[in-house]
């Protein structure tokens, strides 16, 4: 039998089937994400409110994911990708995300704290860094407790952004896996590999004058639990 496995018809397959998967997952988001803002303020007396807010989590998870194969399929950071950097108005960047994450955070009682110097304009791809700090934040979501800081500063031609949590920080595989992402990741034995290798190639695929974007994982940082942080030139 004929072997198709590296066939463009399959690989379009795949990749219109992951599109169809990420659009359902989106319908659904906006379903649960309508549902927690009608709850309001009989959240308390509704038992299946916190089982919404974990269904909402998690289906923002998976849209992160589809989003992150999507973008690596069409080889991110290649000469062929459409990579459209712009300068973008950070305090502007910033309250999409906040919008983004709003009713899933609320429906976790989580505080996001955020903080940006005033008028600073960076120049970056909106929409593949959108994506790769929702996913941080969706992150930061399974580990803290009840706060996440989204802090950016400028340092030495760099714009710094640090997603912080108050939780008992990243287990010793995300670190490693931090820590090698430029080298390759296994992905059988870290579950966090996609995420991690989607925002290390985002990172590097913004260059200016020599330099080159760069992700890392930590532990401490402001609030005491885990911290990602996101560095572009």
């Amino acid at each position: 039998m004929e072997d198709r496995a590296g066939s463009p018809e399959l690989f379009m397959f795949l990749a219109s089937t992951v599109h169809d998967m990420k659009n359902s997952i989106s319908v659904l988001t906006g379903t649960l994400e309508n549902l927690l803002v009608q709850a309001g303020d009989s959240a308390q007396d509704n038992p299946a409110y916190p089982q919404m807010a974990q269904m909402l989590y998690q289906s923002k998870r998976l849209n992160d994911h589809l989003i992150q194969l999507l973008a690596l399929y069409k080889e991110v950071g290649r000469p062929n990708y459409p990579f459209d950097p712009a300068p973008v108005q950070v305090s502007e960047l910033v309250d999409q995300l906040v919008a983004q994450q709003r009713v899933l955070l609320q429906s976790k009682g989580i505080q996001l704290d955020t903080e940006s110097p005033p008028g600073l304009i960076w120049t970056l791809d909106e929409d593949l860094v959108l994506g790769l700090l929702a996913h941080a934040i969706n992150n930061a979501v399974r580990y803290t407790r009840d706060r996440i800081a989204l802090t950016i500063r400028e340092d030495d031609g760099f714009m710094e952004v640090r997603v912080e949590d108050n939780g008992a920080g990243f287990p010793p595989n995300m670190l490693e896996a931090g820590q090698v992402t430029g080298q390759g990741i296994n992905f059988l034995a870290n579950s966090s590999g996609l995420g991690l290798y989607f925002a290390s190639e985002v990172a590097k695929s913004h260059k200016h004058r020599l330099r080159q974007g760069s992700i890392a994982l930590e532990n401490g940082g402001a609030l005491g639990g885990g911290c990602f942080i996101l560095r572009l030139p």
